[in-house]
């Protein structure tokens, strides 16, 4: 361990660590450790199987992926994601472990590991990708029974929230004692959330990000969804992350805004030294265009996120482009030139945020290093264009195992991996009868 993060438990008193990785669905794995053990010098050690877990705690057939013998890795902390626990009841850290195998090479079954690769490919051309997610997600009364639909919370003024309250200072005043304790513990947990505003469903709000590096902002992404779930606790409600929570309720995203500088001189890549947008700029829509289909595995993880992307729900059904133009699913917003940047909308808030991060990144990279064109602009609304992504999780899953690039950038053997983790958890949920089901066909078919 190095004297730096030595220093930073002494200074905090800390009494244990949250040693932490996460597996393909995003969950937080690993260990807690008492601060003199996880001092001790010898790295955490997992089974490297734990990245394979499905959404429900199943595995597939691990032996093709770690080897018959279940072996362990090595998780070796990452001293720049250490951090006070703020809502512990006593001095906990967390930090954040890279996955290693023992010659220390990356796991490449590892989400961490995963962007890292697609963010060396660009460090390779002097390229570093600048992202900035936007998170939608919903605050939900408690719900312990999973046959209950999800109804939105009571707030301070003792009345549910009902109707659709878009960007409402009111609506989100309602919660301001959740708000207010989300905020100092965002500023304590060192995520650097921006801007707060109800969005369009009932008890829906959305956090932004200021811009920056795409590992450090998959990492604050990470932390955010388990900080927002826990105040949500300390304060009698749930908050859920959820692609499509509610049946009459529009779904959650991560919009990722994303741009590309030069490594050595922070210049915009997408534009030209005259303010006019480059050709790179036009061939990183143009990946997008091409290999955004075949990548919604990465983008609508679950069974449950292609119930969002439904035509007029708020939510793209296509990947065309457009200035300005909320209805496609690639939108440039209106910028300066060296703030010039494209909006991908069609990941969900359900997503494991390294995934989603390299594989937007993927597609831009592909683009811009195949030369790729995109089409012309969308000028009016592109609701009616819904032939573009798939419409459920096992076509998702088909179009990501015939895409030989994005295996190539994201890693042929995470994508097969990968690939088996969502097929075990369509078989599981395909085995559920719904109420739907038996409503309409136990006693009329």
């Amino acid at each position: 361990m190095s004297e730096a993060m030595r220093t930073f438990l002494q200074e905090h008193q800390i009494h244990e660590v949250e040693c932490v990785i996460t597996d393909m669905t995003g969950i937080a794995r690993g260990k807690i450790l008492p601060k003199d053990l996880f001092l001790g010098g010898d790295f955490m050690r997992l089974p490297k199987s734990v990245l394979l877990n499905t959404v429900n705690g199943e595995q597939p057939n691990n032996l093709p992926y770690v080897g018959a013998t279940d072996p362990d890795m090595v998780c070796v902390p990452d001293e720049a994601t250490l951090r006070v626990v703020p809502w512990a009841a006593e001095s906990v850290a967390l930090v954040i472990h890279d996955c290693r195998n023992f010659d220390g090479s990356p796991v490449e079954l590892a989400p961490r590991s995963v962007l890292r690769r697609v963010l060396a490919k660009y460090a390779e051309r002097g390229w570093k990708p600048v992202v900035a997610p936007e998170m939608e997600f919903y605050l939900v009364a408690r719900n312990v029974d999973p046959h209950v639909p999800l109804m939105p919370p009571m707030g301070r003024s003792g009345l549910t929230e009902l109707g659709r309250q878009s960007y409402s200072i009111d609506a989100v005043n309602d919660f301001d004692p959740f708000f207010l304790e989300l905020s100092a513990f965002c500023k304590t947990h060192e995520l650097g959330v921006e801007t707060l505003i109800h969005e369009a469903g009932a008890g829906q709000m959305e956090i932004n990000f200021a811009h920056g590096d795409a590992l450090e902002l998959a990492d604050r992404v990470f932390l955010f969804k388990r900080a927002v779930r826990e105040t949500a606790l300390r304060h009698g409600i749930f908050a859920t992350f959820m692609a499509k929570p509610m049946e009459t309720e529009p779904g959650s995203a991560m919009h990722v805004h994303q741009s590309v500088v030069e490594a050595a001189t922070g210049r915009n890549v997408f534009t030209n030294d005259d303010g006019s947008p480059s050709a790179l700029f036009f061939h990183f829509i143009g990946g997008l265009e091409r290999y955004v289909p075949p990548a919604p595995l990465m983008f609508a993880p679950h069974v449950n996120s292609y119930r969002r992307l439904s035509r007029f729900q708020s939510a793209p059904t296509n990947v065309r482009w457009g200035y300005d133009n909320r209805t496609c699913g690639i939108r440039v917003p209106n910028s300066s030139p060296q703030n010039r940047r494209v909006e991908n909308r069609v990941p969900g808030v359900d997503v494991n945020p390294y995934l989603a991060m390299a594989a937007t990144l993927s597609c831009g990279f592909l683009g811009m290093t195949e030369g790729l064109n995109p089409s012309e602009p969308t000028l009016d609304s592109a609701e009616h264009i819904h032939d573009d992504l798939p419409r459920n999780l096992e076509d998702a899953i088909l179009r990501m195992r015939g895409c030989a690039p994005l295996s190539r950038m994201l890693g042929d053997l995470f994508v097969q991996a990968y690939c088996e983790v969502k097929e075990l958890e369509f078989a599981t949920f395909s085995r559920v009868i719904s109420s739907w089901e038996r409503e309409h066909l136990m006693l009329l078919v």
